[in-house]
């Protein structure tokens, strides 16, 4: 295969621009808050734009599929190639609540370009990130002379990621057959930095669980009972305590069963990241790091598993004293999971631990809310190389690797589809995603373009043929 002049494809977006950009203002102007109910209309206005555009842009199929909640959007464009790999581009459409007296500069729905920055709701996260992807596949199209893409493509774009996906997992299973494919691209996402491309390989899945505990029927007198009966309170306080050991690994038997563990590779490859711990506490808004043995403060929050005590209460907290034994206390746990664990195994450990350490006379319940997996993409994965080939041309430098501490609906998309995951995004911190005067700057944002441009046809050069 003739590899496509970056000159050529760097032409075509200089001659496309400004179109793109007029097409992104209309869609950023559409107010898509999935939290407020009064703008529901407004998310399905949304799905119907992009809808309405992507069958522009050329995809045979592009729908709005309805859910139990909030519209999303599917579009494919298969390949003319049988051998050719299915790749299914996530991202979503809906956005964070936004209003000019919250402290933006400008009107969040009304997109302002200030030097080489575009202000409003929505410019990086998410819908600057799914859009690149049309002028992207428009100059891979264009560049190489094909009537269809290198690969048999396909778009999911969510309409309820900012209120939680409540109805994404549902969506998914239902529609799994159509959503078949090799590997899952997720375009929700970021780098380092304006000078540190990056591409994330991974995200931690998450558990949280609220342990309630039951002691007398009522609070009690200290001075009467106290130091006879069990003290809920103090059981709670117990239980947060003996969560970690003396070097801060979490405590609970079997937690730690098929993890994952960083290799050499990956441990050296985080280090190459121009990573200022004392920047790092200033964004956190604490003053130390703590955390287990053995590991960097990145290595920690992206590639080790976690328990935080997120909230511990019960008996009497109001002005001055009362002397009492409280009837009940409770305790909200979060488990930060790496690849390797399994959801229901890591309860099953927390039932364990919780039943064994509570003693005769508490009663006690443990809760557990719904639960994100890990994802994990290997970093001889082919469908990574050829992100970071592609990155790498886009941006004429070297690609460094992350990982995220946090948890998005990648994992179930891995899950139900059991394809892999990768990352390509271009936002970096500065954006204000969630914030005030969220934005998105240009010149990444054709970066972005650039490299699906690339994208595809390298990924269909090196994929693996039977």
């Amino acid at each position: 295969m003739t590899k496509t002049p970056d000159s050529a494809v760097r032409s075509y977006i200089d001659q496309h621009e400004a179109g793109f950009l007029q097409d992104l203002a209309d869609w950023l102007r559409i107010p898509s808050v999935s939290a407020d109910p009064g703008l529901a209309g407004e998310v399905r206005r949304s799905a119907q734009w992009l809808a309405a555009k992507l069958s522009e842009t050329g995809f045979p199929v592009a729908e709005v599929w309805e859910s139990d909640g909030l519209p999303a959007v599917f579009a494919e464009w298969p390949s003319d190639d049988p051998n050719a790999p299915t790749v299914l581009v996530y991202g979503h459409h809906d956005v964070q609540p936004a209003a000019k007296e919250d402290g933006w500069a400008t009107d969040p729905f009304e997109p302002t370009v200030i030097g080489r920055q575009l202000f409003a709701r929505g410019a990086a996260d998410d819908k600057g990130q799914v859009f690149f992807h049309t002028l992207g596949l428009r100059a891979h199209l264009a560049t190489t002379g094909r009537t269809a893409p290198a690969v048999n493509l396909k778009l999911l774009v969510e309409g309820e990621e900012e209120s939680g996906s409540p109805n994404f997992v549902a969506l998914v299973r239902r529609e799994a057959e159509r959503l078949a494919a090799d590997v899952v691209v997720i375009s929700d996402t970021g780098m380092w930095a304006e000078d540190t491309p990056t591409v994330c390989t991974g995200m931690r899945g998450l558990a949280d669980c609220q342990i309630d505990l039951a002691g007398p029927d009522t609070d009690i007198h200290s001075g009467s009972f106290g130091g006879a009966v069990p003290n809920p309170a103090a059981i709670a306080a117990e239980l947060a305590a003996a969560l970690h050991d003396a070097d801060r690994r979490v405590a609970i038997p079997g937690f730690y069963d098929g993890v994952v563990e960083l290799t050499d590779e990956e441990r050296a490859l985080f280090a190459e990241l121009p990573f200022d711990e004392a920047q790092w506490l200033r964004v956190a808004k604490s003053y130390g790091t703590r955390g287990e043995k053995g590991y960097s403060t990145l290595e920690r929050v992206w590639a080790r598993p976690t328990a935080e005590v997120n909230g511990i209460w019960g008996g009497y907290t109001g002005p001055g004293g009362k002397t009492i034994v409280p009837a009940d206390a409770h305790l909200k746990l979060s488990f930060r999971l790496v690849a390797g664990q399994e959801v229901e195994k890591v309860r099953e450990a927390v039932r364990a631990w919780v039943a064994e350490r509570v003693p005769e006379g508490i009663r006690h319940e443990i809760v557990f809310p719904g639960a994100t997996r890990p994802c994990l993409t290997p970093l001889d994965h082919p469908a990574l190389q050829s992100t970071v080939r592609a990155m790498g041309r886009a941006f004429e430098q070297k690609i460094l690797f992350t990982r995220e501490g946090g948890s998005g609906p990648a994992a179930d998309l891995q899950d139900v589809l059991g394809a892999p995951v990768l990352f390509l995004g271009i936002s970096v911190p500065s954006d204000g995603w969630h914030s005030v005067n969220e934005k998105v700057e240009l010149d990444l944002l054709r970066k972005g373009v650039e490299a699906t441009a690339y994208l595809w046809g390298d990924l269909a050069e090196n994929w693996p043929r039977a």
